[in-house]
């Protein structure tokens, strides 16, 4: 069914080729961008009727770009990345990739579940990182559709995750679709099954830089919508308690600039905010304005947490478009998420995936110009 949807799709962007005067005529294009273990990867450049433009390809399911107007109307890309798919397969810092099974940190490589204890790869410290040694990010999904409407583009990508994959149980079918609306929203809608029970929680690790990297990101206007962290010990996994924000540099539930007290964060931000959610339900988490060029952020989930973290280890050879070094502070990221360690935390939201269950995700990051 995958072929035939794919085949349908080629044709589909033939014809429209050769129309005289196409509805949509770059709504959605695709080139390919080069290949990984005999599989090839596409890059796809989906756009809305008023510019905005976003690049996805196949490889980690990444957000490659995303190209939105400042407030004089000028188009910039605001995102971290890299103009080739090389740069991607080698050694980088999860830029815009799709992170799992397991975002964020679980303490020393290993949980429980069921009686049964699980090993995973220890690749960060002493702790086990967004999935390990080959997580999401490096794996090629299947391109199951891409399509547009008058409203909106969508890619659709999936992934089988093998039985003890990094370690994970269960044989786990991953699905991501990417939307692009006339409200210049990316939607990041997620889904998966397994056949054994597992843990589970995936997310965007895109990096926002909204002065498309003229400048750092230290003069962003930051609000969370958040009142308590999860405090970390040294090697960043979770104490298991919450602290409330109030009175501490960790306090955003007012705009704040990034870098008005960045210095009294030891290693600058990278934590878990636990947010006013409850329910599940669609909530804004945070909000950004970046005052030079007028442009807003706006971050939505049905997640329990978020991940502010301010690029503080971007170094070494990070040379992204347009020849820009990428370095410290020059990207934040927002990952909307479960908490870190959660498999080995009960008193914190659970991360459990069972057969016969569906796991859904919803995450919309908004742009707009003030």
């Amino acid at each position: 069914m995958k072929k035939v949807t794919i085949i349908l799709l080629a044709l589909i962007l033939v014809v429209s080729g050769c129309k005289t005067k196409p509805e949509a005529p770059d709504s959605l294009n695709v080139i390919t961008w080069g290949i990984d273990g005999g599989k090839e990867i596409k890059l796809f450049t989906l756009r809305n009727k008023n510019g905005m433009e976003v690049k996805i390809t196949n490889f980690g399911a990444v957000i490659n770009s995303i190209v939105v107007p400042d407030r004089n109307g000028k188009m910039e890309n605001v995102v971290l990345g890299f103009d080739s798919l090389q740069s991607y397969q080698g050694a980088h810092p999860y830029f815009g990739s799709l992170v799992g099974r397991y975002g964020n940190r679980i303490a020393l490589g290993k949980f429980s579940l069921d009686g049964n204890t699980y090993t995973l790869a220890v690749n960060n410290g002493l702790n086990h990182l967004h999935g390990g040694i080959k997580g999401f990010n490096k794996r090629v999904f299947e391109i199951d559709t891409a399509y547009s409407t008058p409203d909106s583009s969508v890619i659709s990508l999936s992934y089988l995750s093998p039985d003890m994959e990094e370690g994970y149980p269960g044989n786990l079918e991953v699905r991501v679709d990417y939307i692009l609306t006339s409200n210049n929203e990316i939607k990041i809608a997620y889904e998966a099954e397994t056949d054994k029970p597992t843990v589970l929680n995936v997310t965007n690790h895109s990096y926002f830089n909204l002065t498309a990297c003229k400048e750092n990101i230290l003069n962003h206007e930051m609000t969370l919508m958040a009142d308590s962290i999860t405090p970390t010990d040294t090697t960043l996994i979770p104490t298991g308690i919450l602290a409330p924000v109030a009175g501490t540099p960790f306090d955003f539930t007012v705009a704040h600039k990034i870098g008005e007290r960045i210095d009294q964060v030891p290693g600058g931000y990278d934590i878990n905010y636990k947010l006013r959610n409850k329910t599940g339900q669609l909530v804004q988490a945070a909000e950004v304005y970046e005052p030079a060029s007028g442009r807003v952020l706006q971050a939505f989930t049905t997640e329990p947490g978020v991940q502010f973290y301010t690029g503080n280890f971007l170094e070494g050879d990070l040379t992204g478009f347009n020849g820009i070094k990428y370095e410290k502070h020059y990207g934040f990221c927002l990952e909307a998420q479960h908490f870190p360690d959660s498999p080995n935390k009960p008193q914190f939201p659970s991360v459990v995936l069972n057969p016969g269950e569906k796991y859904t995700q919803l995450t919309v990051y908004k742009f707009l110009v003030k």
